[in-house]
């Protein structure tokens, strides 16, 4: 006779007994971290940040002299330090932008002035130094000009055909300051897109005694011929230079006595309470749109902001920058 078949069996019951503990890790968890440590104990919070820059400026001793010029913190670069915007020539026009271009000896193709021009200084010399030089002069029509200029471009009947710039590199620009015993003074751009902001931020760097301007190589600006024209000539005698990262680059120039300082509306250090002023400095102006990146506002030592009327909501990029470096070359020269 065959045998009815098992039934199918549940899974197995634990027996009930004494379990293992969890060694006291239950009761810890509850413990809890401790007490909040303070802002000022927090590296990442803006009073942490300030405390932080006042040990910097102590240990400096407030001289504004930079720590000796070494090699640590340079970023890598791939043999060149120059670096080209483009493979196409620019056209900068203007009679300031021309005649300082010439100045500079920036190595022009071609002159091009509108027939029937209306001479001035600025017209002879350019006309002079091009002739010593050996640079070939056009005289072409004002609408050829016009098309040379672009839509919005004022060319006062001169122009003049210029290289690719070549951008220099952020720690060379660095090194060359303190070999001459000078108190650094640099400006770099954080996502600022229109040349013209770039133009009158070399044109205000020029004017308070700055050093150089620092680009970053992606989402911004380059030097062409609108920022070209807008510098009134200044991009001739104030070194540009590209940063691979900017902020690896700032935090290169911190690591050498560099304070860097940003500028925001929300800032919390008002620009006449900046006691930094007297100290190496690189001022970082963001966009009008987005501002500072959080990347680089976490980097910088100080966020500064402009004291303006209610009325007003903010201010240009260029503007706000002018009005920066004037504070800070009012106060180093009191």
């Amino acid at each position: 006779m065959a045998s009815k078949p098992s039934r199918p069996t549940g899974p197995k019951k634990a027996k009930k007994g004494p379990t293992k503990g969890t060694g006291g890790l239950g009761r810890k968890a509850l413990e809890g971290r401790g007490p909040t440590p303070k802002a000022e104990d927090r590296a990442w919070h803006p009073a942490g940040k300030r405390k932080a820059a006042q040990e910097r400026y102590a240990a400096a001793g407030g001289t504004g002299k930079p720590k000796p010029a070494t090699q640590g913190g340079r970023p890598s670069t791939n043999g060149r330090t120059k670096q080209k915007s483009g493979d196409e020539s620019e056209v900068v026009t203007g009679r300031n932008s021309v005649l300082e271009a010439l100045r500079a000896k920036i190595p022009a193709t071609t002159l091009y002035v509108a027939t029937r021009i209306e001479m001035d200084d600025r017209v002879k010399e350019a006309l002079s130094i091009a002739t010593r030089r050996g640079i070939p002069v056009l005289e072409v029509m004002r609408p050829e000009l016009d098309r040379m200029a672009g839509f919005d471009g004022v060319h006062q009947g001169i122009a003049i055909k210029v290289p690719p710039y070549e951008y220099s590199h952020p720690m060379e620009l660095l090194d060359t300051v303190i070999s001459r015993g000078q108190n650094p003074l640099f400006v770099a751009l954080d996502g600022i897109t229109d040349p013209r902001n770039l133009g009158a931020i070399i044109r205000s760097t020029a004017a308070f005694g700055g050093h150089g301007i620092i680009l970053p190589q992606r989402r911004s600006v380059g030097l062409t011929a609108s920022a070209w024209k807008t510098s009134a000539g200044a991009a001739a005698r104030t070194p540009v230079a590209m940063a691979a990262n900017l902020t690896q680059t700032l935090n290169a120039f911190k690591e050498r006595g560099v304070f860097v300082i940003g500028l925001d509306g929300d800032g919390d250090v008002s620009l006449p309470g900046l006691e930094l002023a007297d100290q190496p400095i690189l001022v970082v102006v963001g966009s009008e749109g987005k501002g500072l990146s959080r990347l680089v506002t976490e980097t910088c030592d100080a966020v500064v902001s402009i004291p303006i009327s209610a009325a007003t909501e903010s201010l240009n990029a260029g503007i706000a920058a002018s009005v920066t470096l004037y504070e800070i070359a009012r106060r180093r020269s009191a």
